[in-house]
């Protein structure tokens, strides 16, 4: 836990972003460093709206154990969006986005 996937189209310096989201995360809901993990998922093919423009995206997702109140979810998810704009090369046509979730009572680690 955290648990952060990152869906992307556009070039982004994932490991560069990665870096600098770590430390982000652990001073907004008081976690620790190794406990972030962030992995990258490269969309191969997107399509937005009637589809005859090209766009890219970047959606970040971090999944924590519950009990973050929803204005630290929200300061999280304004810091990232930030974070997302100066990590990638341009913004122009990229649809940007985030989502912070609480994980399921499920969830279990080794």
């Amino acid at each position: 836990m955290p648990q952060i996937t990152v869906d992307y189209s556009a070039p982004l310096d994932r490991r560069g972003f990665a870096r600098a989201l770590h430390p982000l995360v652990v001073e907004t809901v008081d976690t620790k460093l190794d406990a972030c993990k962030t992995r990258f998922r490269e969309v191969e093919e997107l399509i937005v709206g009637d589809g005859t423009a090209y766009d890219a995206v970047v959606h970040v997702e971090i999944a924590l154990l519950p009990g973050r109140t929803e204005e630290i979810k929200a300061r999280l998810s304004e810091a990232v969006l930030d974070l997302l704009t100066t990590s990638l090369k341009t913004t122009e046509g990229v649809r940007l986005s985030v989502e912070i979730r609480d994980l399921e009572a499920s969830y279990r680690k080794r």
